[in-house]
Order: C-alpha cells, then structure tokens, then sequence
C-alpha cells in the first residue's frame, strides 16, 4: 500500500474514531461505531491508487463512448426527448405564426436539422474526452469515486466544458452546413419578413446554441452511463470495474 493510501485510511479512522467519541459523550455505542471505521478500512484495503485511478478512467472511457455511440446513431438525439434540440427561442416566439402562414414544414425541417448536425457532430467528441480522462489525478479520482451518482460527470463537465466548446463549435459549423441547418434558418427568416405584422427573428449565434445544446446532450448521457456502473453491476463490464465500483 502506497504511502499517500495510509495517509487516507489513517486519517477516516481518525475522523471515524472523533466521530464516535462525539456520538459516545450523546449516549450512543462506541464499539459499533469502530466497528464501522474498521469496516471502511477494510472496504478500501484492497484498493491501490492505481487501481482507483484505472477504473474510474475506465469507467469514464466506457461511458462517454457509450454516450457517444447512443446520441451519433440516427436520431440519437432527435427522438429523445430529455436530449431534444428544441427550436431555438427566438424562432419558438414566431414559431405559431409561421404555422398558421403554411410554413409549418419548413419549421420541423429546421428543427430535425440541428438535431441532424449534433448527431453527425457526436462522434468528434470521444477523443476529446479520452483526453480530457488521462488527467485525472489520485485526490479527483478518489473525490468521485464515494462522491454522488454524477460525480464524475460533474467534475469531467467542470474540467472541460470551456474546451470542448472551442473544438466541438467548429465540427458543428461543419456538420450544420453539410445537414443544411444554417440554410433551413435562413428560410424561415425570410418567411417571416414576408408575413406582415410578424415579429421578426432577432439575430443569435446558431453554431454556439446547436454547440451548447449538443454537449448538454452528451453530458445527460454520459451522467446516465456513471449511474449504471455505479449502482447496475451488469453494466460494470471489466475486472477492475468490478472491483472498484463493488
């Protein structure tokens, strides 16, 4: 056992042990609570740093490959309703209008398109995160391993969010015009410049909404992966998954 691991298990004892001395002096049982420290001593025995270290980044590799995979897959997100690109909000304000004109098909065809340009977008961003995994150290990896259900994901979103928007925008752009969805914006703008009275749509950064939008989607999915391992063990599909999500 490496010396930074004692240090860790010496110290849950000593928070354990002053726990349970607080716990004593309000007239509860001393013995059951070393009993327990004991029992999270054990529990961890087994586990080095590199084993700790190894499976969460297995498990992260596992699940944002499975993420991935789910949402690149023809209408991965289009047919999801937690990961649905919805129309933007500017175009939802003259969206009824636009209906009611007979340009109805013109709006679902905008809206399939995004959702087609984040499909066709999805499959970029494995390597992005596989990257982003190797960084992880020992204190993250030991955080998110007794942390909560999305622990993972939460710190993976926090480490890399800013970056993998800066790459992710530019593979959207290029998606986006190879599904027509700048094209599909530009003809329902100029339907509504033909309506009179019609509020018109204010401009916006289609490529960044499609972009955050696109990521909230794999990070919904990714979150959804960290549950299974963690709490289905059919999901944990290794050894050292197995012995470290236990």
């Amino acid at each position: 056992m490496g010396k930074s691991k004692k240090r860790i298990l010496l110290y849950m004892l000593m928070v354990l042990l002053a726990v349970s001395f607080i716990w004593s002096c309000a007239g509860m049982d001393l013995g059951e609570t070393v009993d327990m420290a004991m029992s999270v001593l054990e529990s961890s025995e087994g586990l080095s740093e590199s084993d700790i270290i190894k499976g969460l980044k297995e498990a992260l590799e596992i699940g944002t490959g499975n993420a991935v995979t789910y949402v690149a897959k023809t209408n991965g997100y289009y047919q999801n309703g937690k990961i649905k690109i919805p129309l933007p909000e500017n175009v939802q304000k003259v969206e009824k209008v636009l209906r009611v004109a007979g340009y109805g098909k013109q709006v679902d065809e905008f809206e399939l398109s995004m959702n087609r340009a984040a499909e066709k977008a999805a499959p970029e961003a494995k390597s992005i995160f596989w990257n982003a995994i190797k960084g992880i150290q020992f204190a993250d990896a030991r955080k998110i391993l007794n942390g909560r259900d999305n622990e993972a994901t939460l710190y993976f979103k926090d480490k890399t969010s800013d970056k993998l928007s800066s790459i992710f925008k530019p593979i959207v752009h290029t998606s986006m015009s190879k599904v027509g969805v700048t094209q599909s914006y530009q003809v329902l703008e100029n339907k509504v410049y033909s309506i009179p009275f019609a509020k018109k749509i204010v401009s916006f950064d289609l490529d960044q909404y499609v972009t955050d939008k696109a990521l909230d989607g794999l990070f919904y999915m990714l979150a959804e992966e960290e549950k299974k391992i963690r709490n289905d063990p059919a999901a944990r599909v290794t050894e050292i998954l197995r012995k470290v999500f236990k």
